[in-house]
């Protein structure tokens, strides 16, 4: 099994919370991450997929962990995939994308929502924003 891991970024601005989303280039969009490397934690790796991925240095909100598990074909070979995901703020929209990707975009709930490509990504969009919700203060005032 390959097990990634990567974050729900986004950014508290005057009026809204802003959600990063990345596309790849198989023409998807979905949330940065990456493969754990040996000796990582999925929290460490996290953190270092965002900041080479989009440049930013990010603040994991702690106690929200989603997992989803799915197959893709590599080389003609099912591959069984893991990612952890976490909540993590950006200090900045300041992205600087890195040669992985094809482009960004920072948006609303509904907006992400409406562009994330595959359900299971949906799904941990929706948990996080509930997440962000319930428990505001600290991290989206």
């Amino acid at each position: 099994m390959e097990i990634s891991a990567g974050a729900v970024v986004f950014y508290k601005g005057q009026d809204d919370v802003e959600y990063l989303l990345l596309l790849y280039p198989g023409g998807h969009w979905d949330f940065p991450k990456g493969n754990v490397e040996p000796g990582e934690s999925p929290e460490q790796t996290a953190l270092r997929e965002i900041k080479e991925e989009t440049g930013l240095n990010v603040e994991l909100v702690p106690g929200f962990r989603e997992e989803v598990e799915y197959y893709y074909f590599r080389q003609g070979r099912r591959i069984r995939k893991r990612v952890i995901y976490f909540l993590a703020r950006a200090p900045s929209k300041d992205v600087r994308l890195s040669w992985e990707h094809k482009g960004y975009a920072w948006l609303p709930f509904g907006q992400a929502l409406a562009r994330i490509t595959f359900e299971n990504s949906r799904r941990v969009l929706a948990k996080a924003h509930i997440y962000l919700k319930e428990r505001g203060g600290t991290w989206i005032s």
